[in-house]
């Protein structure tokens, strides 16, 4: 009789091999230390809002939709074909410039949410969170680069930040749908 091994889903392979690494365990325990000052430092009612507990649930995830929405928009905007040379650029910019804007929230409240992961979610969402400030950063400087009239590189700078924000949009879904973080009534408590 031949026994069937399942094989881990591919999601779980790629998590696993990004996330299973001592030094991302170590740069994570250091980072929530500093967290855990910030929210010390803040009211309790604006740390209970940022969580999302007068909604049930966290805002960050509501919060997303904003800068993957905007960033999109410009993406599409900047290759779609227009009448005339630049047709679209204003529209991108003010799509890129609005989702960036959306982006400063959702990184709060991403980070909040995360300062009480443990293992594998702690490390993942550390990698999760790195990819979309990274992502930030290069939205940012492409608004720069358009705004200097350098519309090519912000069109390449744009690309690369949602290539990376898609990457750590599937790894906050590792996040959610294998580890649970986020999931019920658990913000207060270490999850993961």
């Amino acid at each position: 009789m031949q026994t069937l091994t399942r094989k881990a889903p591919p999601a779980y392979v790629i998590e696993d091999a990004v996330s299973e690494h001592d030094t991302l365990e170590v740069t994570a325990e250091a980072l929530q230390g500093l967290l855990k000052t910030v929210e010390a430092a803040l009211p309790p009612g604006m740390l209970r809002a940022l969580h999302g507990e007068s909604l049930g649930h966290p805002v960050h995830p509501v919060l997303v939709h904003l800068p993957l929405g905007g960033w999109l928009m410009a993406a599409a905007l900047d290759y779609l074909p227009a009448d005339t040379p630049g047709g679209h650029d204003r529209a991108a910019d003010l799509a890129l410039t609005l989702g960036t804007a959306g982006a400063v929230g959702t990184i709060a409240t991403g980070w909040l949410d995360w300062s009480n992961a443990r293992g594998q979610a702690r490390r993942t969402g550390l990698v999760h969170g790195a990819l979309n400030e990274t992502a930030f950063l290069l939205n940012v400087a492409s608004l720069v680069a358009r705004r200097r009239d350098r519309r090519r590189l912000g069109r390449l700078l744009s690309g690369a930040g949602l290539a990376l924000s898609l990457a750590g949009g599937f790894l906050g879904g590792e996040l959610v749908y294998r580890h649970g973080l986020g999931v019920g009534r658990t913000m207060q408590h270490p999850q993961g």
